[in-house]
């Protein structure tokens, strides 16, 4: 609740007795009270009291309010509490998306980012102790290019998961891909070798990639035109969150030869809130409406358009996940063999570096939305790859300013060419379109881990491989700018206009 006295002249008075239209969208009044037409908030009431003060006006206002925003609500607390104290005459806040949020996409996003953080976590947990489980089961760099890469064709089962999400629903496949995700993860604590260990993974892996994926795809069916990469933002940096526990957890791995398995065993604990989630998330309104309605016939040039669309983002999809696959999967590696970093050692290094970057992602969700997602895309690509090969050539300071500054400033692409793959296709067909989209960037992301895990052995070091991989992203950046349309501002109806 916030209260606020203020004396003033008729002219304020009548600005305050205006419904507002900044942080909140306010009905017309009834009898001095005003109800809530558009915000973040489940509920919302303000209420003017006026009396004489001589000349002027004594006003008190009475606002209460409960914010919409599940998990991540203390977070707006304050700016929130602040914004509703100081009205504005428009909307428009350094910390909110460019589009004001209504209670549905507000509570969809909230749910959507607790989601994510699971997704982050699951992600990584592989990458982060590959290192570690190849050292108990006595195997080398190549046995680990083998396991990541081959781990990688879990995409098919996100392929399937995600083909049925165009008939079966968004919400429903979303949990069955975060609890399969989850079971398994748990599965892959209690490995008794290398291969089974990749086996757990490889299904893992696979629901998790089909997790990613339709949270992206809800996201995007369900936040307004001017604010998808402002929230695809906010979805990176809760995955990024996730993958930051499970680099903390992984401290477990300095207890023993056996100690990686625990970050196994804590990824089991994402069932809780996958089911908390499912209970709470409502289907997306484009698909309930597509259900409703036949898929539409689409001519000859929309049938064109859309294969060259899937065959642009399906080949950006091969030539980034080849360079940026490795470039993470083996950043532990590089550290501990080449670096002679310990287990914390790793865990600290990748925190300082990777913490920040949420500053990078936040600024290029925002750029996406008011700049446009080509120029942001192609600038965040160029940076990033280069300071992220230079990383792998460095060692000392070097090293930790060239990942810093690749992490940060090359994160500003990753919303721009985030929400293109649920943009560019319709309804009917989005989930299996960007099924396809991923599964052809998994097969990129294991051809790049084979062929580093293969070079590096022989070379005795990972840069070299990378270095000739970091040709994908340059190449992808001119893309992004000669080929790639620009949908910043736009409904997803208008990029796709048979879904009208």
């Amino acid at each position: 609740m916030i209260r606020t006295e203020t004396t003033c002249d008729d002219a304020e008075l009548a600005r305050l007795r205006a419904p507002r239209n900044d942080i909140v969208a306010e009905a017309d009044p009834e009898d001095g009270r005003y109800g809530l037409t558009e915000g973040p908030f489940r509920e919302y009431e303000r209420r003017v009291d006026v009396e004489p003060a001589g000349e002027s006006w004594r006003v008190r206002e009475t606002t209460t309010y409960r914010l919409a925003i599940p998990v991540w609500g203390w977070l707006f607390r304050l700016p929130v509490a602040r914004a509703l104290r100081n009205r504005r005459d428009s909307f428009g806040y350094w910390w909110a998306p460019p589009d004001r949020l209504d209670t549905r996409a507000a509570m969809v996003l909230g749910l959507l980012a607790a989601a994510q953080i699971v997704d982050g976590y699951l992600g990584t947990v592989l990458t982060q102790t590959i290192s570690f489980a190849t050292d108990e089961f006595g195997r080398g760099n190549s046995a680990q290019g083998w396991v990541l890469g081959v781990a990688r064709a879990g995409v098919l089962f996100s392929l399937v998961t995600v083909a049925l999400a165009d008939r079966r629903g968004r919400k429903t496949m979303l949990v069955v891909a975060g609890l399969g995700s989850c079971l398994f993860t748990l599965l892959g604590g209690l490995s008794p070798d290398i291969w089974t260990l990749g086996g757990s993974q490889l299904i893992a892996r696979g629901f998790s990639t089909g997790l990613g994926i339709l949270i992206a795809i809800v996201a995007a069916e369900e936040m307004p035109a001017r604010s998808r990469a402002w929230a695809a933002s906010v979805l990176v940096l809760s995955a990024g969150l996730g993958s930051g526990i499970a680099v903390n957890v992984l401290r477990l791995a300095d207890l023993g030869v056996r100690g990686w398995r625990g970050v196994y065993l804590v990824g089991g604990l994402g069932i809780l809130v996958i089911v908390w989630v499912g209970r709470r998330l409502p289907e997306t309104q484009r698909f309930a409406h597509a259900v409703d309605t036949s898929a539409p016939a689409l001519t000859a040039e929309q049938r064109t358009r859309r294969r060259e669309r899937l065959i642009l983002l399906a080949g950006s999809a091969f030539l980034l996940s080849m360079f940026f696959a490795p470039a993470s999967s083996f950043q532990n590696d590089f550290l501990k063999d080449e670096q002679g970093f310990s287990a914390s050692g790793i865990s600290n290094f990748t925190l300082v570096t990777a913490t920040p970057a949420g500053l990078g992602v936040l600024l290029g969700g925002y750029l996406a939305e008011t700049r446009g997602r080509r120029a942001v895309g192609a600038t965040g690509l160029l940076i990033g790859a280069t300071f992220a090969t230079l990383a792998y050539f460095s060692g000392g300071a070097a090293l930790w300013i060239l990942t810093l500054l690749g992490v940060v400033l090359g994160g500003i692409a990753v919303p721009a060419l985030a929400v293109y793959g649920p943009e560019m296709f319709g309804t009917h067909d989005r989930g299996r379109a960007n099924g396809i989209i991923v599964t052809v960037g998994v097969v990129g992301s294991a051809v790049g881990l084979i062929f580093v895990g293969q070079v590096s052995e022989r070379l005795g070091e990972i840069g070299p491989a990378l270095a000739i991989l970091a040709t994908g992203p340059l190449i992808v950046a001119w893309l992004v700018v000669r080929r790639y349309p620009e949908t910043a501002g736009m409904e997803l109806e208008e990029i796709n206009p048979e879904d009208r």
